[in-house]
C-alpha cells in the first residue's frame, strides 16, 4: 500500500520536475567553464595529425635448407662447436687459470675469522678475478698476439689458432706442476698412456684434470695453513671463558674482534695477496 501511495501522479511530477533543475544546472555550469577556460592554454583535440605516421615493423624470415656440399656441413659443425666453447668459455676460464686457487684461499680466509656475510661472496670472486687476470696477464697477452690477431687478419686457420691459443695455457698449467707430476701420472694410467717424456706427449684433456686437482690441493694446504692461528685464538678465548664460568657465552663472539684486530694489525690482505701472487709465479 505504501509503494502505490509513493508512485502517484503528483509524486512523479515533483520528481520529473528535480530532475529537469539539476539538468538545467549542469548545463550551465558546463558552457560558464567552457566560456572562462584559461588564457594561453592549448585546447585538445580528438582528430589526429595527418603528417605523424605509424612505425613500420620489419618482417623477420627463417629459411632452414638441407647442406649441398661437404663444405656447408663442415661450416655447420664449426659453427655449433664455437657456440658451445663461447657457452662453456667461463668455466673453462676459471678451471685453467689461478682463479680456482685464490677463490678458494679467500673463502678460506672469511671462514677462518668467523665472518658469516663481510666481505659478501660477490665481492671475493672479484678480487679473485681481477688477481686472475693481473697475474695471468703475460699469458692472455700471448694467446692475442700469437691465436686471435692473425686469425682476425686471416693469416691463420681456426685450427692453427687453436693450437696457438692452447700452447701458452698449457704452459702456465704445466709451470704450477712442475714440482709435482703425481696427477699427470695418475691420470695417464688411468688412460693407459705410455709414459711422456716431455710437456708435448701429455694430451690436454690428461693435463686439464691434473691441474684443477693440484689447485685443489694447493688451495686447501693453504687454507689449513690460514686456519692455525685463528684457531689457536679461539682454544685460547674458550679456555678463559671456561675458566671464568661463562660457559653459555659463545666463544664465537668473543674471539672474532681479536681475530679481526690480528688480522688487520699484521696487514693479513697484503700479505695474503702477495704469498697467493707469489706462489703463482716462481
Amino acid at each position: 500500500m505504501r509503494a502505490k501511495r509513493f508512485f502517484t501522479l503528483k509524486n512523479c511530477r515533483r520528481f520529473f520536475a528535480v530532475f529537469a533543475l539539476l539538468f538545467l544546472c549542469f548545463s550551465n555550469l558546463s558552457a560558464q567553464s567552457n566560456q572562462n577556460f584559461p588564457r594561453g592554454s592549448a585546447r585538445g583535440t580528438t582528430e589526429m595529425n595527418q603528417n605523424v605516421r605509424g612505425s613500420g615493423v620489419p618482417n623477420i624470415a627463417v629459411q632452414i635448407t638441407e647442406p649441398q656440399t661437404g663444405r656447408e656441413v663442415a661450416f655447420s659443425v664449426r659453427l655449433l662447436l664455437l657456440l658451445t666453447v663461447l657457452t662453456l668459455a667461463p668455466s673453462i676460464l676459471i678451471l685453467v687459470t689461478c682463479f680456482l686457487r685464490f677463490s678458494i684461499v679467500l673463502d678460506f680466509i672469511k671462514r677462518a675469522l668467523s665472518l658469516q656475510q663481510v666481505p659478501p661472496t660477490s665481492v671475493l670472486n672479484g678480487i679473485a678475478f681481477f688477481m686472475t687476470i693481473f697475474v695471468m696477464w703475460p699469458t692472455f697477452t700471448k694467446v692475442y698476439d700469437n691465436a686471435y690477431k692473425p686469425l682476425s687478419n686471416n693469416e691463420i686457420t681456426i685450427e692453427e689458432a687453436y693450437r696457438e691459443a692452447e700452447a701458452p695455457l698449457r704452459m702456465f698449467m704445466y709451470g704450477q706442476m712442475s714440482q709435482d707430476t703425481s696427477y699427470i701420472k695418475m691420470f695417464m694410467n688411468m688412460a693407459k698412456l705410455e709414459k711422456p717424456n716431455t710437456l708435448a706427449d701429455v694430451p690436454t684433456y690428461i693435463l686439464v684434470p691434473s691441474y684443477i686437482l693440484h689447485e685443489l690441493t694447493v688451495a686447501f694446504k693453504i687454507g689449513v695453513i690460514l686456519y692455525i692461528p685463528f684457531i689457536i685464538i679461539d682454544m685460547v678465548v674458550a679456555s678463559i671463558l671456561m675458566a671464568m664460568g661463562m660457559m653459555m657465552l659463545p666463544p664465537v663472539q668473543i674471539s672474532m674482534p681479536f681475530k679481526l684486530i690480528l688480522f688487520v694489525l699484521v696487514d693479513g690482505w697484503g700479505l695474503l695477496t702477495q704469498q697467493l701472487f707469489n706462489s703463482v709465479i716462481h
